[in-house]
């Protein structure tokens, strides 16, 4: 919608909230030409970010993650399987996004939201670096987070079989990013206590897993999402951000800044190569914020 002749008078005169309303997306270029948001931030400041481990006591692994407004709860399962006979020495890992009502005003009682599968499926793909048709630009390399080698008990026997839950508690943008910073530690966390496995050859029981073990993450990714609009670029948007431009480009990057994934789920404007490096410039400084992040949330758990 464009604005009425006299546009200079008309700002000067209207309200501010009414103006954010009536018009946002002006609104939002008016600030952009000071290099400004109107939360205060720079077009390339990401939110105030918190990592809280052990949230959920019933849990084998939890964090609560807070990237603004933008709240994950993650935790984790752990039971053990008989492993699959094309995989013997490998356990495996299920991943699922919840995006519940409570979450956001978008999201209605008795009918999924249309981000919790794509952002599900964007977090099996980086964890587990699942390949597939997929219909948006998706550029895979090797992240090589996690090796389900480490998850098996007894070859051929047992291995752990481990449920990640990741509950989306505020949808206030950049959920893809939140979703797995949170995974992150929870995946990570120590396994505990005595596994007890029967063993069919001598007919007794066989006991694995004694005392705590840590699975080895060999990479860990971070992620920035970045908002393309004319000239400009937007770390780490927020939901209204988001809905009013709406061209995105999610870069994942492993802890040595190396590209693991890059995802533009289509958009108005061209991701020119410019651009591209901007972003992934932009995730490298993020991610060592992230890093730093994690290992004072991590010292924390270690010290309690």
């Amino acid at each position: 919608m464009g604005l009425p002749d006299g546009s200079g008078d008309l700002l000067s005169k209207m309200d501010g909230d009414a103006f954010r309303r009536l018009f946002p997306l002006q609104f939002y270029e008016s600030h952009f030409v000071k290099s400004t948001r109107p939360d205060g931030r720079s077009l390339t400041e990401a939110r105030e970010t918190s990592s809280a481990l052990g949230a959920v006591a019933s849990a084998d692994g939890s964090a609560l993650v807070k990237i603004g407004s933008t709240t994950m709860l993650a935790a984790i399962k752990m039971e053990v399987m008989t492993p699959p006979t094309e995989s013997p020495d490998e356990g495996c890992i299920a991943i699922d996004f919840h995006m519940p009502p409570i979450c956001s005003p978008t999201v209605r009682p008795g009918r999924p939201a249309d981000a919790a599968p794509v952002v599900s499926k964007q977090l099996s793909d980086t964890i587990l670096r699942h390949y597939g048709n997929l219909p948006v630009v998706f550029v895979y390399c090797s992240s090589g987070m996690i090796n389900l080698k480490e998850l098996s008990l007894i070859s051929g026997k047992a291995a752990w079989m481990a449920y990640l839950d990741i509950y989306c508690l505020d949808a206030d943008g950049a959920l893809f990013d939140a979703a797995l910073l949170s995974a992150i530690p929870v995946v990570s966390m120590n396994d505990e206590g005595k596994v007890v496995v029967m063993s069919e050859e001598q007919g007794g029981k066989e006991a694995v897993n004694n005392g705590k073990r840590k699975l080895t993450l060999s990479s860990i990714p971070f992620s920035l999402t970045c908002i393309l609009h004319k000239k400009y670029i937007l770390a780490d948007p927020t939901a209204e951000e988001e809905s009013i431009m709406e061209t995105l480009v999610t870069v994942v990057l492993d802890s040595s800044g190396q590209l693991v994934s890059l995802y533009k789920p289509g958009g108005p404007v061209l991701a020119y190569t410019s651009a591209i490096q901007d972003c992934v410039a932009l995730t490298r400084q993020r991610a060592r914020e992230l890093q730093a992040i994690l290992d004072e949330a991590i010292s924390g758990m270690e010290v309690d």
